[in-house]
């Protein structure tokens, strides 16, 4: 009688879902090339794998995040100076991003309840390390929440902070070679404490008071500087100043500062009552003591994650609605680049995520070293075609020839 080991089931299954795959059935296209994956366990028994793991979620979590830790700080060593944990210093830290997105849910499955968008699923909180401007990013933690959960709960901030610097590998208290980003969900009395605790950078979106219009016009003109494009242009009609010494900060952490951008809206976009003259205000928080003012807002403005629709798209969007639900979005991210090798592990200048995916694994092929690599796409895998082959029917299209695309 054949028999699966755990580990590898959970290997399989996050390659699925690399192929684009958002349920347990889509194993299929792994299971389609033994002589690539090795053997592929059944349908049966992959569920009764992830139920079982969702008896002791908790001890199943740890486990398959010691394996995600451990094939990280692989891939990274193979990446060398393109990983992003290369020469990481105070002037340029590893930069985490920790940001909630709401995922759907079409069936009462467990913890799914009313967003505050008018929805209904459910409401993850996530980290994502960040890969710089030319780069995309990797998922460090995930907590699965409820439809109904708060924005700005603390106590969830602090746990995917922790989770996600563990994950780094940088230590419980890195100092200022690690940033944190956050939206203004993170502006909260406890989550600046925490981060504060673990002596890291900041950059967290921080609500102004009710009095902003008048130290506005406190601010004289002059002292507004243009802000920066992405790319390092002036952004047109938008500038940005500090209100630190303007506001009462008092219970806030030490040395933390205040720094406001002003922009025109959008054409087309309403205007809201906190606008001033003609103005959106915008503030973030931080506690870096060097930089000019424009980079430190350029730099927070990056924080939305661009991993953060595969989330929706891959591993949360179907998850199973039994008690094996917390441990499917760990396996989605299981092996975050699995086959990364020196030919491919080049992350600051590596393509998006999708498109890597879909290199990488899309194909139901065999990869074989060499320069360049070449995969050789079977007839017998689920999808595989040549654009000649689109209008035949599959019974023509399991005997066509197989093809040999090259993917670098």
């Amino acid at each position: 009688m054949a028999t699966h080991d755990p580990g590898k089931i959970v290997c399989d299954l996050a390659l699925s879902l690399a192929l684009g795959g958002d349920c347990l059935s889509d194993l299929s296209e792994v299971r389609a090339e033994p002589g690539l994956y090795g053997p592929v366990a059944s349908d049966p028994t992959v569920s009764r794998l992830i139920a079982l793991l969702g008896d002791d979620a908790e001890r199943a979590e740890k486990a398959i995040g010691r394996a995600r830790k451990a094939a990280r700080a692989r891939v990274w060593a193979l990446a060398g100076d393109h990983a992003p944990n290369s020469g990481i210093s105070a002037a340029d830290p590893l930069i985490i991003d920790v940001d909630a997105t709401l995922v759907t849910a079409h069936s009462d499955k467990e913890q799914a309840a009313p967003t505050f968008k008018k929805g209904y699923g459910h409401h993850p909180l996530c980290a994502f390390i960040d890969h710089g401007t030319h780069g995309s990013g990797e998922m460090a933690a995930v907590m699965l929440r409820p439809g109904n959960a708060g924005s700005n709960t603390a106590a969830d901030h602090t746990t995917v902070i922790r989770a996600a610097l563990d994950q780094a590998g940088v230590g419980s208290r890195p100092g200022r070679k690690v940033l944190v980003r956050i939206d203004g969900a993170g502006s909260t009395h406890e989550t600046l404490n925490e981060l504060v605790r673990r002596r890291v950078s900041y950059s967290v979106g921080f609500t102004l008071p009710m009095d902003t219009p008048e130290l506005y016009e406190k601010i004289p003109e002059e002292v507004w500087t243009p802000a920066y494009t992405s790319d390092g242009g002036v952004r047109e009609g938008a500038d940005v100043a500090e209100f630190t010494g303007l506001l009462d900060l008092s219970g806030w952490p030490a040395g933390m500062r205040v720094i406001v951008r002003r922009e025109y809206p959008d054409a087309g976009a309403e205007l809201r009552f906190d606008d001033v003259d003609g103005y959106r205000l915008t503030a973030f928080a931080t506690n870096a003591t060097k930089g000019q003012l424009p980079d430190l807002e350029v730099r927070h403005r990056r924080r939305e994650p661009r991993t953060r629709p595969d989330l929706r798209h891959h591993a949360c969007r179907t998850w199973p609605g039994h008690a094996g639900h917390r441990t499917w979005p760990q396996t989605g991210r299981a092996l975050e680049y699995p086959v990364r090798d020196r030919h491919v592990a080049v992350f600051r200048k590596a393509p998006d995520r999708p498109s890597l995916e879909s290199a990488i694994y899309g194909p139901a092929c065999g990869l074989s070293r060499g320069r360049p690599v070449c995969g050789r796409f079977h007839h017998h895998g689920t999808w595989v075609e040549k654009p000649e082959h689109r209008n035949l029917d599959p019974t023509q299209r399991r005997n066509a020839s197989s093809s040999t695309r090259r993917l670098i």
